[in-house]
């Protein structure tokens, strides 16, 4: 497949035929949402095997080789080149798929409300056959041991259904705020925790969950060694009903990085005690915040390039947002919060508002800006093809185990066609 950036005055049925495929096949794939109105800086997947390559100026076949980790003798013999004839700027080259490493990938899927939306488990459906986990949010623990269910509806059977491993989120969520009270008090009680663990079994047992996932945020300092303790007591009773556990983890750069979501998150610990992490590398830019990225690939980096040094690369999952913000303008402190935007939401924006789509190649992250019927300013920041395939380079890069999206539920429909061609989804 091939990530196309819209240029200015370009058309769809242009773009299909530099690329020998048709308009109705990149509708389809992209669920383009606006065909007859593309966004100059709009990224579009083309559905191709491969891709295709354009010579520049100082290209030759070895340094395209290089570029593209295909042995240079190959690249010749699919484009009918000898080794020695000089490329010409603007020849069109094919670039064959490269092999593809296993990965895994987790969805969670948080119903609010007193019922499960319909779109919510259309938007499951369409995604397990790309996840290795789906990950209903979440179990809350009580004060007394006892768990708050959250909504399940067909979540099990859909599960099933694409053997997809049911994933168990247990929070220390009180009235939708972590607790660090409740977790302490949990946390330091030994009857508490074997009641609650006898709980989380029995209920796991019902729905047929096999990954147990604690995401206990805002704990206390204090509570880090009985955070660690719990984990290993928890570890033992789950081994021997033969299922997975993992964690949540804030996105640290340092051991000892201060900050109450951060401290009572021993990195070390987790990664000796669980079979695998999610560490929420987002939320950068937040809906209380300035205008930014909500995932830049700098910070990013800079915490998962942590986080290997302690623990192996393959208990490592990278969290991803499947959503970014529209902020109205001026930001002001405390004053209204950003809106969640699905990629495809931002798409219909910027082309109902006419306006081109920018990129922070530093941040990896398109943006724009529109001005509304109101007269009221706006910055928009998304993700799309590019950003989400540049992730996708980091965890080939440094060896993750794989990406865990918050939160299915948002229309992406460019991301599960870049996991088909980068990885092979595992499936447990």
């Amino acid at each position: 497949m091939q990530i196309h950036v819209v240029q200015r005055g370009q058309t769809l049925t242009g773009i299909a035929q530099a690329y020998n495929t048709n308009p109705e096949e990149i509708i389809r794939a992209n669920e383009l949402p606006n065909p007859n109105n593309l966004v100059t800086g709009q990224a579009i997947v083309i559905p191709i095997v491969g891709r295709f390559y354009w010579v520049q100026r100082g290209d030759s076949l070895w340094s395209i080789s290089r570029k593209f980790s295909i042995p240079v003798q190959r690249l010749a013999e699919v484009n009918g080149i000898p080794l020695n004839r000089p490329l010409q700027i603007g020849q069109r080259l094919y670039i064959p798929p490269a092999s593809k490493r296993n990965a895994e990938f987790n969805g969670y899927v948080e119903p609010r409300g007193t019922s499960v939306s319909p779109a919510l488990e259309t938007s499951a459906s369409q995604a397990a056959p790309y996840l290795t986990y789906l990950a209903p949010f979440s179990f809350q623990i009580q004060r007394d041991g006892t768990l708050k269910e959250p909504l399940l509806n067909n979540f099990p059977s859909i599960a099933r259904a694409n053997r997809v491993t049911l994933m168990m989120v247990v929070t220390n969520l009180e009235n939708d705020q972590f607790s660090d009270e409740l977790g302490a008090v949990i946390l330091n009680n030994e009857e508490l925790q074997n009641r609650l663990l006898e709980n989380i079994i029995t209920t796991a047992r019902k729905y047929g969950f096999r990954d147990i996932h604690f995401d206990m945020e805002y704990l206390r300092p204090a509570d880090r060694e009985a955070y660690n303790s719990f984990l290993r007591k928890a570890k033992q009773r789950f081994e021997r009903e033969g299922w997975l556990m993992s964690t949540a983890l804030a996105p640290k750069t340092s051991a000892t990085q201060k900050g109450r979501w951060y401290e009572a998150h021993d990195y070390r610990a987790h990664g000796q005690i669980v079979d695998f992490v999610v560490i929420m590398t987002y939320e950068w830019g937040y809906s209380g915040g300035p205008p930014m990225p909500v995932s830049p690939i700098g910070p990013v980096r800079q915490v998962l390039e942590y986080a290997i040094t302690e623990m192996p690369a393959s208990k490592i999952m990278m969290g991803q947002n499947l959503y970014g913000y529209n902020w109205t303008l001026p930001y002001v402190p405390g004053g209204p919060y950003a809106l969640a935007v699905s990629p495809q939401q931002a798409i219909r924006l910027a082309s109902r508002y006419n306006v081109p789509i920018e990129y922070d190649t530093r941040a990896q992250a398109p943006h724009f800006n529109y001005r509304d019927e109101n007269g009221k300013e706006h910055t928009v920041w998304f993700e799309d093809a590019r950003s989400i395939q540049a992730k996708f380079n980091l965890v080939k890069e440094l060896g993750l185990r794989g990406i865990s999206y918050w939160k299915l539920g948002l229309d992406f429909p460019q991301n599960w066609l870049l996991i088909t061609d980068n990885f092979n989804v595992a499936k447990r």
